[in-house]
C-alpha cells in the first residue's frame, strides 16, 4: 500500500522526512498545502492512504479515488473536511489523532486568556501606530475560569489556571472529577465564571454550541476564549454580544471560516484578539503528530487492509 501526505507544508513535510524510518511504507509528500478538493483524483491515483492536514475531502470527490481506502487526518476535527460515516459506507475510513497536542493549544488558549485580560496585542499595535494607551486590565488571581470540556486539552487548561490561583469550574458531557476541579452544570458555570474557555469537538451535537441564549447567560463582560472550532459558537451571535458589551473580549483561534476572509465582522472588533488556527504549531506538537500519522499508516499496511 501506497501513501500520499496530499497537503503538506514544508514544515511538517521536514518532520515527516526525518521521522520515516527504513522498511516504513512509501510514503509520497505532495507540497502544496493549498490544493483543491477536485485535485484529489489525480493525486491520489496509486494510492491507497491519504493524510490529510485539512483539505476536504467531499464523498463525491472521494468516489473518484477508487484506490483509496484510508484517510488519517492530522487532528481530531475530520468532521470538519469530510463525512466519516458517509465516507466509511463508500469503503474508506476515516483515522484521527488525538492527544498530539494537547499541552500547546493549552498553552495557546492560557496566552489568549492573559492577552484578553490585560491587552497586550491591542496596546503593541496602538504603540507601534504612534498612540499610548492605558489600559485597566482585569487580573485573573482569584477569578473564576470555566472549562466548557475536560479531554486532554481542557485537563491542561485547568492545571494551567490553577497554578496562576483561578478558581476552576468545569462542565463535561459526561460525567468526570480531576483533582481541584469543580464540575457543575452548565448554567452555572456561564453565570459565575469570569472567562469561559471551549473544548469541544465538533460534531451534529455541538455545531452551535454555544449559542444567543447561552451568551446572554453569561456574566456580562466575562472573556471568552475559543481555541477548539469555530462552528462551536454562534459566530453572529458572539459578534453581537462582543458589539453590546455582553461578552467583554473574545480571544479566538478558531472561526467557522477559514481563513478569516477580509472584511469580516471580527476584523472590525476592537475588543477581539484574533489568532490563525495556530495553537497546536509547536515542534514538539509537531512531532507528535506525524509520528502519530505514520505509525497509522504501519498499522494499516501491516493489517493489510
Amino acid at each position: 500500500m501506497r501513501a500520499l501526505f496530499v497537503d503538506a507544508n514544508d514544515s511538517l513535510a521536514e518532520v515527516t522526512e526525518r521521522l520515516l524510518r527504513p522498511g516504513d511504507p512509501d510514503v509520497a509528500i505532495h507540497r502544496d498545502p493549498d490544493i483543491a478538493a477536485a485535485d484529489l483524483p489525480r493525486l491520489l491515483a496509486g494510492h491507497a492512504i491519504a493524510i490529510d492536514d485539512h483539505t476536504p475531502f467531499p464523498t463525491d470527490i472521494v468516489r473518484q479515488c477508487p484506490e483509496l481506502k484510508h484517510i488519517v487526518f492530522l487532528g481530531t476535527g475530520a468532521r470538519s473536511y469530510m463525512n466519516p460515516e458517509e465516507l466509511e459506507a463508500i469503503g474508506v475510513r476515516v483515522h484521527i489523532i488525538k492527544g498530539y497536542g494537547d499541552t500547546a493549544v493549552a498553552e495557546m488558549a492560557f496566552a489568549l486568556l492573559w492577552d484578553a485580560a490585560r491587552q497586550t496585542a491591542m496596546m503593541d499595535a496602538a504603540i507601534r501606530a504612534n498612540d499610548w494607551p492605558r489600559v485597566v486590565g482585569m487580573q485573573l488571581t482569584g477569578k473564576t475560569i470555566g472549562l466548557i470540556g475536560t479531554g486532554g486539552i481542557g485537563a491542561e487548561m485547568a492545571r494551567l489556571c490553577a497554578g496562576i490561583g483561578m478558581k476552576v469550574l468545569a462542565w463535561n458531557r459526561s460525567p468526570k472529577a480531576m483533582p481541584g476541579v469543580e464540575f457543575v452544570s452548565l448554567d452555572r458555570l456561564l453565570a459565575e465564571s469570569d472567562a469561559v474557555s471551549l473544548h469541544l469537538l465538533l460534531n451534529d451535537e455541538t455545531r452551535g454550541f454555544l449559542s444567543a441564549a447561552r451568551l446572554a447567560q453569561m456574566k456580562r463582560g466575562a472573556i471568552l476564549v475559543n481555541t477548539a472550532r469555530g462552528a462551536v459558537v454562534d459566530e453572529a451571535a458572539m459578534c453581537d454580544a462582543l458589539e453590546s458589551g455582553q461578552l467583554g473580549h473574545a480571544a479566538l483561534d478558531v472561526f467557522v471560516e477559514e481563513p478569516l476572509p477580509a472584511g469580516h465582522r471580527l476584523r472590525g472588533i476592537r475588543n477581539a484578539t484574533l489568532t490563525s488556527h495556530a495553537a497546536f504549531r509547536t515542534p514538539e506538537a509537531s512531532d507528535n503528530l506525524i509520528g502519530a500519522a505514520l505509525d497509522h499508516c504501519r498499522r494499516i499496511v501491516k493489517e493489510g487492509r
